[in-house]
């Protein structure tokens, strides 16, 4: 499977892991199907920001109530590890919904995307495209 993500939200979702560290970003992917056209920045919520991640409820209400009204679709999420690779953790895993969306993770300066479904999270390839 493949992901289609244009370089302007690789490089925003970097700069949102950058400027986050040591704490792990995280925010909604937007576009529409199988393609991420931007992104929407969230607070990190949880307790332990270092280590996990939380997106802020109200950001994840506003991003599906503007997809309904016509906005850009949420494709799916994406956050940082500071410390880790640029795969799923065992955390990410074990608190996964499985609802098929993308997940993209960031992790010494590259981010790897990742459809989360029924059978766990599977590698997606990745087309950059302009817009």
């Amino acid at each position: 499977m493949m992901v289609e993500v244009t370089i302007a939200v690789i490089e925003r979702i970097l700069d949102e892991a950058a400027l986050a560290h040591p704490r792990e970003c995280c925010g909604i992917l937007l576009g529409e199907g199988g393609t991420v056209r931007a992104i929407e920045p969230a607070a990190n919520v949880h307790s332990a920001p270092e280590r996990h991640f939380e997106i802020d409820p109200q950001t994840l209400i506003d991003a599906y109530r503007a997809a309904r009204a016509g906005g850009p679709g949420v494709v799916g999420y994406y956050h940082s590890h500071p410390a880790g690779p640029a795969r799923p953790s065992s955390v990410d895993r074990a608190l996964a919904v499985h609802d098929g969306r993308v997940w993209a993770i960031a992790a010494k300066g590259e981010v790897r995307f990742w459809r989360d479904d029924e059978a766990g999270f599977e590698p997606l390839s990745l087309r950059v495209i302009d817009r």
